[in-house]
């Protein structure tokens, strides 16, 4: 039996969960969740993708926030 069974990151790229979480919490409220600059000044997906991408910290804050939001 395969471990990704419940995990919901399984087959979700970065950038279908920060679309998720946009679409969900918007990104004003994103930004209070969690307090980076690219969500709160000037937010884009691009340019959130491309700080997530290299800022291993934000980027599980960002992951552990998603299973929080489909769990």
């Amino acid at each position: 039996m395969s471990t990704q069974v419940n995990n919901p990151l399984h087959g979700k790229t970065l950038e279908m969960v920060l679309n998720e979480l946009v679409d969900e919490y918007g990104w004003e409220e994103l930004g209070q969740i969690i307090n980076v600059n690219c969500f709160n000044i000037d937010p884009s997906i691009k340019s959130s993708l491309t700080f997530l991408r290299k800022t291993p910290w934000a980027r599980k804050k960002v992951e552990d926030l998603y299973v929080r939001m489909v769990g």
